[in-house]
């Protein structure tokens, strides 16, 4: 049996009344798990059967569609004994492992003894009775139930988190002509603080999203965050160049876990009606950071050197790190229940009572072997993943070109010494102009899931047709315009960056969430394949950026990714009329 099973189909909407031991209550499409996030809609439906040769012919996803059809034939609750029985095979599901969680049968074959010439015990009664589950829909412990102001107040923190790490990408920038002084290298060389640091998100995102599946999301987080402060006042004391590599890299391996872990945590905290809104936010943290830190670095490099750069980052990161430890409390699901256990067994002295999800076990082989190598396995054989990671990863990575590109035209050519970093702000316009369309788009993608009684992927890419032909407009706009500071005003280059900013959004928010429903229960290793690769792309575009321009010219330059740009347009339209066939040949992918 292959070790990645096929997703479960969709569900039509229950009744208000379910519930099981994982969810609070029924969300009107079935619940993705993001970024290594769990699915708390699909624990909310699901009724395992007792049948086990029908689970062990199918493997775990084979057993979660049968509970799913069985909710669309009219169930609308589940036995205690259904909601234990799916929250063991559900984790197996999340994690990957194959330990058997049912076993409730005692062979003593082959087991030492027990010392003391003692007999063996009996066998203890079943666990389902020990197990806790949350206390009906409206257990005010589940994270969709918590108050709308909690929400907000925790978002804003997970959204500083995403912005200092981004903005620790970038803001290096504004140093990169000091250092070339300091240390006598060429500026390419320099660049590899950016390089490294971005290569380093593309490893770890891999690692984060189980580590956070198994133990939660805070803990993830605050050492993240620590880390990442530690090694960027590392890189502000470093007396060689070498040491600023090493710190820069490890800065950007260390502290990538909000990039895996806060679309987890969103998705932990909102149902399907809301969870599109919110992911904008997390997009525009991951793109409006890189984009802060050169217009704020420059600032500080007229007055101080770039050491300050680093000092400034690691103090804000300082900062986020003290509020995620004050203020975030854990949104993961499973974990929630094996606090609320270790609560009880201490208060109650009775050491039965356990959460599912302490049943769970991996070891670092089978983390290795069974959630950090199937993203890898995934983007090379899903054509979905394969084709709209390299649309994102095209794009992320001339966000990061464009550090190079913007003082190429704007310092060099329109001879902007002081605020040559301002026309970045255009980008971040239109970006927020991109959000409120994407918003906008929202309210008809609901209204189409509802149509189809369940989720519509490729109905994600709507919005991305748009901003694919806006996209090398900006581009070509910008690079034509801005290779003749002699006869054409720097405002006109500008103007294009709000274009491009449009596009850069446009593209990334829908392939986030088209990747995320079409693999559903899977979404934890698809993202983690995006991101690798789209690190990848965004670590080598700032290394030959510079000599592109330069010898290609600004207006040839922009041509060369204007063609690239223009090439994939026709991504969108091609999923949007083949996307759902692929989907069914696929043995990972959401067959609805």
């Amino acid at each position: 049996m292959s070790a990645y099973e096929k997703q479960p189909s969709p569900v039509s909407p229950p009744s208000s009344n379910s519930f099981s031991s994982t969810s609070s209550r029924s969300v009107p499409e079935s619940e993705p798990a993001a970024f290594g996030g769990t699915s708390p809609d699909t624990h909310a439906r699901t009724d395992i059967p007792s049948n086990e040769k029908r689970y062990n012919d199918h493997g775990e996803h084979g057993a979660v569609d049968e509970s799913h059809a069985s909710f669309q034939s009219g169930h609308a609750s589940l036995a205690p004994e259904g909601e234990v029985d799916a929250t063991r095979k559900l984790s197996r599901i999340y994690t990957g492992t194959q330990q058997d969680l049912e076993k409730i049968s005692v062979d003593y074959t082959g087991c030492p003894t027990m010392g003391g010439g003692r007999p063996y015990p009996p066998a203890l009664p079943s666990k389902d009775a020990y197990e806790v589950t949350y206390d009906g829909p409206d257990d005010p412990t589940h994270p969709f139930n918590w108050s709308i102001k909690k929400k907000v107040w925790l978002c804003c923190w997970l959204c500083l988190d995403c912005i200092a790490i981004a903005m620790g990408s970038s803001i290096f920038a504004s140093g990169v002509e000091q250092i070339c002084e300091i240390y006598h290298v060429i500026p390419v060389v320099a660049i590899l603080g950016i390089a490294l640091y971005v290569l380093g998100f593309a490893a770890s995102p891999i690692i984060y999203a189980p580590l956070s599946e198994l133990y939660g999301r805070r803990g993830v987080l605050v050492i993240s965050s620590f880390g990442f402060a530690i090694f960027h006042f590392a890189v502000a004391t470093a007396k060689d160049l070498q040491t600023i590599m090493i710190c820069r890299f490890f800065a950007g391996f260390i502290g990538a876990a909000p990039m895996a872990v806060v679309p987890a945590a969103f998705t932990d905290m909102f149902d399907t009606n809301f969870r599109g809104k919110v992911m904008a936010l997390f997009a525009l943290g991951v793109f409006v950071g890189p984009i802060i830190g050169p217009v704020m670095g420059s600032y500080i490099v007229q007055h101080t050197t770039w050491r300050w750069l680093e000092y400034v980052t690691a103090c804000f990161s300082s900062l986020v790190f003290v509020g995620i430890i004050l203020f975030y409390d854990e949104t993961h699901h499973a974990t929630i229940l094996v606090s609320k256990a270790s609560e009880l067994r201490k208060k109650s002295g009775n050491w039965g009572i356990r959460a599912s999800h302490e049943d769970v076990e991996l070891s670092i082989a089978e983390i290795a072997k069974k959630t950090i190598t199937r993203p890898i396995y995934m983007l090379f054989v899903e054509p979905i993943l394969f084709f709209i990671t390299l649309y994102n990863s095209f794009v992320y990575g001339i966000l990061y070109l464009l550090l190079e590109a913007y003082p190429i035209i704007f310092v060099e050519g329109y001879g902007l010494k002081k605020n040559g970093e301002l026309p970045y702000l255009a980008l971040i316009v239109g970006m927020f102009v991109c959000a409120g369309y994407i918003w906008y788009c929202e309210t008809a993608y609901l209204r189409k899931c509802k149509q189809h009684g369940g989720l519509v992927p490729e109905a994600r890419l709507y919005p991305m047709v748009g901003a694919g032909i806006v996209f090398p407009i900006g581009i070509l706009w910008f690079c034509w315009t801005g290779n003749y500071p002699h006869k054409i005003h720097w405002s006109c280059p500008t103007v294009a960056g709000g274009l491009i900013g449009f596009g850069l959004l446009g593209i990334f928010l829908p392939c986030l969430n088209y990747i995320i429903e079409s693999y559903l229960m899977l979404a934890a290793s698809a993202v983690a394949a995006n991101t690798f690769m789209r690190s990848a792309f965004g670590a080598c575009f700032p290394l030959f950026a510079g000599y592109m321009f330069h010898n290609m010219g600004t207006n040839w330059a922009g041509l060369l990714i204007g063609l690239f740009a223009v090439a994939l347009i026709p991504v969108p339209f091609l999923f949007l009329k083949y996307g759902k066939k692929i989907r069914l040949r696929s043995k990972f992918a959401y067959s609805g």
